[in-house]
């Protein structure tokens, strides 16, 4: 093959070429094919070359794709803006809209420290997060992220926001129940908000379910009901990324939806649009909106191809398609059905510590010893084997490292489109196994299990 001019994620790394795709399955050039076990970045929500949404981008292109957001709006947008405000809860009915999970975490820190501005208030510039979370790679979402790994390069430059842990039902302390560690856990905010000064926070960010640093981390019940408290208790906005979770991947509209619990905005990506077009989110409650109208009238965020029409109209198209083919309740029921055979690899194989999730978001955490729950140093590659003996097999799974304290965790995520049935379910929890057996014997024979 003549020489590539692309930079890829590993240099010198020879990647297959994509052909097509259809439904849960991605074709190389080669013909070989592949389970889209993961969704790609857990971004393909409704499966690849869905009809309705190719036509949808057929139709826009051929009238307008891109109008500038200060010169236009588009039938296209309003009327994307009207059903994300019908599927999010509360009074979260405004939308900016962005062209990916980064910049719309950024656009949400930046509308928080604004709407305490628009108030007189220019001490509320603090954004607290949890160590063990990923809220995107620029650098005001990279200091907002607990991803030990990912910031490692680039401390120096980044802000010190990750301040309290992230509840981790499986590795919980030895001795107190779910409920209490839930609160252990959400308290930790309270103390954080107190050390920095509540005069000093404007807001707290959180994923639902911890995604890419850990592997569908699920918190304890009552945890979010807490965190909602505390927040309102200090005048501190409350922020839920859901670029991984919402749009019905966790079984439900939004994953804070599972909880109960009502955020100050909401940001969303990856199955917004499905991966078919570029496109994420910040929702925003009336309350937040209606103290930047009276006050300066305009948010202090954007970007060249926000709001842009091309994309607006595929992401209609794809909430649509959802709603059309009831996929969040096909998540919910098809989703637990893949955890019960996750947890039936948990069961079955010495690699497997946890099996965990919600809905069509699902993890495996992989551990030396199951009793003790002794991770693998990082510098095993134990989760990159498991990946890449499965991409071997035909099956694409997603990374999730370095969740304890950036020197160890192994995790896998299954996040397959939620189009996916239950015997494909069988047919990816096959090759899993296989790939998963296979680097088990490469690791026994080592004596790297215990």
């Amino acid at each position: 093959m003549e020489r590539s001019y692309v930079i890829k994620p590993e240099l010198g790394k020879a990647y297959p070429v994509i052909s097509h795709g259809k439904g849960i399955y991605l074709y190389d050039k080669e013909g070989k094919q592949y389970i889209d076990g993961c969704s790609g970045a857990v971004t393909a929500l409704i499966g690849h070359a869905v009809d309705e949404v190719v036509d949808a981008m057929y139709e826009q292109a051929k009238s307008i794709s891109f109008a500038y957001r200060s010169h236009f709006s588009s039938d296209a947008v309003e009327q994307l803006g009207k059903k994300l405000a019908e599927w999010a809860p509360g009074s979260l009915n405004w939308t900016f809209f962005v062209s990916s999970g980064s910049e719309a975490t950024e656009t949400a820190q930046k509308i928080a420290i604004q709407y305490w501005q628009e108030q007189g208030n220019f001490t509320k510039n603090r954004i607290i997060s949890r160590w063990m979370s990923y809220h995107g790679i620029t650098m005001g979402a990279l200091s907002m992220s607990g991803h030990v790994l990912r910031r490692k390069r680039f401390v120096p430059l980044l802000e010190d926001y990750p301040a309290i842990t992230g509840p981790y039902p499986y590795r919980k302390p030895e001795g107190i129940s779910l409920e209490e560690y839930a609160m252990q856990c959400a308290n930790e905010l309270e103390t954080a908000i107190l050390r920095v000064g509540p005069e000093q926070v404007a807001a707290f960010i959180a994923e639902p379910v911890i995604g890419a640093t850990a592997g569908a981390v699920v918190p304890p019940p009552g945890y979010f009901q807490r965190i909602r408290e505390i927040c309102d208790k200090y005048n501190v906005l409350f922020i839920a990324d859901e670029v991984m979770t919402g749009m019905g991947r966790t079984g439900k509209a939004f994953g804070v939806d599972h909880w109960g619990v009502v955020p100050d905005m909401i940001t969303i990506g990856k199955g917004m649009s499905a991966g078919y077009t570029p496109m994420a989110a910040t929702i925003v409650t009336e309350e937040i909106i209606e103290v930047i109208q009276k006050g300066s009238a305009s948010i202090m965020a954007g970007h060249t191809y926000s709001a842009n029409p091309q994309s607006a109209a595929v992401s209609l198209a794809v909430l649509n398609y959802i709603g059309k083919n009831n996929l969040i309740e096909k998540s919910a029921e098809n989703g637990a059905y893949l955890l019960q055979r996750l947890q039936g690899l948990a069961d079955e194989l010495p690699l497997v510590g946890d099996a965990r999730g919600l809905g069509m978001l699902c993890g495996l955490e992989f551990v030396k010893n199951k009793q003790t729950k002794e991770p693998f140093a990082l510098s095993e590659n134990v989760s990159a084997k498991v990946i890449a003996k499965a991409f071997e097999k035909g099956l694409l799974v997603y990374p999730a490292v370095g969740g304890i304290d950036g020197v160890a965790g192994d995790s896998v995520i299954l996040a397959p489109p939620l189009t996916i049935t239950q015997e494909e379910i069988d047919t990816l929890i096959g090759i899993l196994k296989e790939a998963i057996e296979a680097v088990q014997q490469e690791l026994q024979q080592k004596a790297l299990i215990g």
